[in-house]
Formats: C-alpha cells, sequence, structure tokens
C-alpha cells in the first residue's frame, strides 16, 4: 500500500480533527497509508518532508500557507516525489498559479486525483535569511546561504508590506490585510537599485521594490507578472518605481487589466539569473514570510526540478 503524507500547519485550521478525518477518509477510498505530520518551530516543513520522503512516502500534501509549501517543495526538489497543495494561508501564490480549489475537501481531492506537472523552483542566494537576523553563514561554514522558493521574493517596499500585515491582521482579514498594510507603507521613499539580468549591462534604477516571481500572481489573485509560468525555465522581475499618486493609480491599472505595458513605474524583465543590489539595507520577503533585511537578492533558476499534482 503506497505511503502518502500530510505536512499540517495546524495553526491555520480551525478544525484539525475534522481536517485530518477528511484526509484519511480521502485516503482509504483510494487505497493510499496516510500518514500525518504537524510543522513546529523545532521541525518544520522541510524536516518532516525529508523525513517522509526517506521514509518511503509517494506523495507529499503540503496543508498550509505558501511557507509551508516553499518548504516542502524545497525538500522534494529532485526527488520525483509529487507535492499536491491544501492552501490554508491568506495569498497561496503557488497554489493559486496551479489552479488547486480553495476549498480544503476539494484540494486534498484533486492532490489525489490530479495529474503530475514538473515546474521550476528558484534559488535564492544571501545571507541572514532565517528572518531571525542572524547570519546562516554561520552554520555551514559556506559564507553564503540559500533557499528554495517557488512564488515570489522581494525587497524594499514589497517585503515591508508583508512585514505590516502581521499575522493578526491576516487571521482578520485574509488577503486583504495586505491592501490595509500596503496603504499604510506608501509613505516609504525610493531607494537606488542596481539588476544584473544575466550576463547584460545592470541596469539601475530609482525604484520603490524589486521582486524575483516564478509565479506573477499577488495576494487576491492580481497578476503582477502576467509573463510568468512556473514550467519555462526563466524568472521574471518586476521593478515598481510609481512617482505620486497617479503614479500608483497607473500601476494599480495596469496590474487590475493585466496590462503588458512597460513604463519606468513599473518595468517588467526575463532572466535565468538575477542579482539586485539596493544602496541601503531593506526589508526583504520569500513567498510571503519576512527575512532578515539585506541589500541584495541573488536568484537563479532550478528548471523542472519539482513534480506537483495540479488539478486535471
Amino acid at each position: 500500500m503506497p505511503v502518502v503524507t500530510f505536512v499540517v500547519n495546524r495553526t491555520l485550521l480551525r478544525d484539525p480533527r475534522r481536517f485530518l478525518r477528511r484526509c484519511r477518509l480521502a485516503a482509504d477510498d483510494r487505497g493510499w497509508k496516510p500518514w500525518f505530520v504537524p510543522t513546529s518551530e523545532a521541525e518544520d516543513g522541510m524536516v518532516l518532508t525529508r523525513r517522509a520522503v526517506a521514509a518511503g512516502a509517494s506523495l507529499v500534501f503540503a496543508a498550509g500557507g505558501d511557507g509551508t509549501v516553499r518548504a516542502c517543495a524545497e525538500a522534494l526538489a529532485g526527488t520525483g516525489v509529487p507535492l499536491a497543495i491544501v492552501p490554508l494561508g491568506t495569498a497561496n501564490l503557488t497554489a493559486r498559479a496551479l489552479g488547486v480549489p480553495a476549498r480544503a475537501d476539494r484540494a486534498v481531492d484533486a492532490g489525489f486525483d490530479g495529474r503530475d506537472r514538473r515546474i521550476d523552483l528558484a534559488l535564492l542566494d544571501g545571507t541572514g535569511l532565517d528572518g531571525t537576523g542572524v547570519d546562516m553563514t554561520s552554520r555551514s561554514g559556506t559564507g553564503r546561504c540559500a533557499t528554495t522558493f517557488a512564488a515570489m521574493a522581494g525587497i524594499g517596499l514589497d517585503a515591508a508590506v508583508v512585514e505590516a500585515a502581521g499575522e493578526q491582521l491576516k487571521r482578520r482579514l485574509g488577503w486583504v490585510a495586505y491592501g490595509v498594510a500596503g496603504v499604510t507603507q506608501l509613505s516609504l521613499p525610493p531607494r537606488d537599485f542596481t539588476v544584473r539580468l544575466d550576463d547584460a549591462e545592470p541596469l539601475r534604477r530609482r525604484a520603490r521594490c524589486v521582486v524575483v516571481a516564478n509565479a506573477g500572481l499577488l495576494p487576491g489573485g492580481f497578476t503582477l507578472l502576467p509573463e510568468a509560468r512556473l514550467d519555462d525555465g526563466l524568472l521574471d522581475v518586476g521593478i515598481l518605481a510609481p512617482s505620486g499618486t497617479w503614479g500608483w493609480v497607473r500601476v494599480a491599472g495596469r496590474v487590475l487589466a493585466r496590462g503588458r505595458h512597460q513604463d519606468r513605474s513599473l518595468e517588467r524583465f526575463q532572466a535565468r539569473r538575477i542579482r539586485v543590489s539596493a544602496d541601503v539595507e531593506l526589508p526583504r520577503q520569500v513567498d510571503g514570510e519576512v527575512v532578515a533585511p539585506g541589500q541584495t537578492l541573488s536568484v537563479s533558476v532550478r528548471p523542472g526540478v519539482l513534480v506537483v499534482r495540479q488539478p486535471k
């Protein structure tokens, strides 16, 4: 009997017992042996998923937000073991990009009955990415650290908005919390960025933020980077530099309309390797999780390394 592991962030569940019962019934109906493992501060999704694969799991469900999905995806990269997603978080960017149903019971069914698809992941290289301000290089002794992400990383305003939203506000308002937090952060000044795309001459911009994405959606399902594809072997870059109220209105209109028009208020590029440098330390986020402030984002694509279950 094949084994399926559910890596579950129980803090996002209103009724954990009901959810686990639903998952168990779905597994039993299809002849799978379920194994449930809750995430904790001591054991995150990456540790639990690696343990599950070592124990012989043939399918892993990430039941949580984008952080849980990111951790499970990093552990499954290159293994060939499929990742299914039950979106329980606020943004659920990777799940949205894959078309995973928002309802947990339907997402479970889609994970069992969907089709396998290979997608890319992004590799973010840097220091202090554990969100505590601790330099992770001290743990490896290599002078560098890296983390994989599935959806989007950013430096500047977008990360400040993620930080300002906070868990309590997100629980009360859902994805609208990002909009409320965004209003409070619009007064942050633009900064000088240098963006290098592959081996091209660097771009120098004064901007509010720079995002590097494997999936182009924002919380609420809005499309910031309409050319972004999970399996095209490319990363998409967005440089946001609106000036004044009307600049923000124009950017918002283009995002809502999924417009592809390019100007200095919102520029979009594609590359396989991206290095972003700022003139000062700025907030940074990875798949909706705040990490330690820094001056750089250095990202490369890992084509086709992850198998995911996508609804038919």
